[in-house]
């Protein structure tokens, strides 16, 4: 699917998609602003409205506590000015004679606020004492300069050593051997499209919450500890999810063989190949295939607790966005770079915040089995789990 990012600047400008780096699908001025020019000299005036700032002075301030400092941003202040310093040369402009420049920290701040309330850019708006139209170019901007500069450093796949470590951890928690990420695909709410609108058409969802529901996927790898090793995003909510793994750029390098001698486990929803473990699907398992699918969901569960927090931290993605469906994978793929530094740091995520991903899964009947080896692979790890003591009994 073709990749596009579209804006409207001043005079109608067309700017093109700039390349967005990770396997993705898919400056108007603020109102009741004027400026004259008079005589022949550079003075100009300018009427600016008057808005007020006083809530983002008091959380700007260092009187504001970490606590609720943390309450309406999802992060710490500490995480928030390690965001900020790293961006500052992407984010900051400068100063003209029409107006003096938003700071890098308030450009920062509205951003990782539209993202962590959801709220509509109306509201920002209010909070931050800015135009709305000045609000949701910031948020764009400011996730653009996310992926550009911080993705590359906090959403990457493990190299060589952290690939033995991952294994070693998945394996403690599991038994298995030489697992390197838990993978699951979530679905995010939008608008229907005017084009393709059958695409984004979630007939799951829809069932679930009896009425008509919309949506993009988001497929990500995690490693134990949660944080995504790799993300696809954009491709259409009506899209089961081995047809999302075919299309992502982790298919195309398993294909090129990074993958060769290493796991990711997925749920039912994929198939089973050389690199991907999925669970046994058909009727009356055996009590080995039973233990086994236990050991298989305990690692299951670390993506999909990822998810939850992810979801929990930033609520934008629980709510149909006032997004155009084109900027919203370069604002999905923020929030998982977000996601990756808060969960570094140990930032908590207010337990009330977390939610649970639910029928998420698009499921096909009757995935395909497509590796002769892999199912032979498979049937020796449910043997040595059960012979080695290894797999739960709780089936029983």
């Amino acid at each position: 699917m073709k990749d596009t990012t579209s804006t409207q600047p001043m005079h109608q400008r067309k700017r093109k998609a700039a390349d967005l780096g990770y396997d993705l699908n898919l400056a108007t001025s603020s109102g009741g602003e004027t400026a004259e020019k008079g005589g022949d000299g550079p003075q100009r005036r300018l009427w600016v409205k008057d808005r007020s700032k006083d809530w983002w002075d008091k959380y700007s301030s260092a009187d504001c506590s970490d606590d609720e400092f943390r309450k309406a941003f999802q992060m710490g202040k500490g995480t928030f000015e390690t965001i900020c310093d790293e961006l500052t040369a992407s984010v900051a402009k400068e100063n003209t004679m029409l107006r003096d420049a938003v700071p890098v920290r308030q450009r920062v701040a509205v951003c990782i606020y539209r993202l962590a309330t959801g709220e509509s850019l109306r509201l920002v708006s209010k909070r931050f004492g800015l135009g709305i139209s000045t609000c949701h170019k910031l948020v764009l901007e400011v996730c653009s300069a996310i992926k550009d500069v911080l993705m590359p450093k906090y959403l990457q796949w493990p190299n060589n050593e952290s690939v033995t470590v991952i294994s070693d951890e998945f394996e403690s928690i599991s038994g298995i051997p030489n697992v390197v990420g838990s993978m699951y695909t979530t679905h995010i709410p939008i608008i229907a499209p005017k084009v393709n609108v059958s695409a984004y058409f979630n007939k799951r969802q829809t069932d679930r919450k009896q009425k008509t529901c919309y949506s993009v996927t988001v497929q990500g790898v995690v490693n134990p500890n949660g944080v995504f090793t790799d993300v696809c995003i954009g491709w259409p909510g009506s899209m089961p999810d081995d047809q999302v793994l075919e299309r992502s750029a982790l298919y195309q390098r398993a294909d090129g063989g990074l993958l060769k001698g290493v796991w990711i486990v997925g749920g039912a929803g994929y198939p089973l190949m050389d690199w991907v473990l999925v669970p046994y699907t058909q009727p009356h398992l055996t009590w080995t295939q039973h233990a086994f699918n236990e050991k298989i969901d305990e690692i299951l569960k670390v993506s999909k607790d990822a998810f939850a927090r992810l979801k929990g931290r930033w609520s934008c993605l629980q709510k149909r966005t006032e997004m155009k469906l084109q900027d919203l994978p370069v604002v999905l793929g923020a929030c998982c770079v977000l996601h990756n530094i808060c969960e570094l740091r140990d930032e908590p995520v207010e337990p009330d915040s977390v939610i649970e991903v639910v029928d998420d899964e698009m499921v096909v009947p009757e995935v395909a089995l497509r590796s002769e080896t892999a199912m032979k692979a498979r049937d020796a790890m449910a043997h040595n789990l059960l012979h080695h003591n290894h797999a739960g009994t709780s089936f029983l």
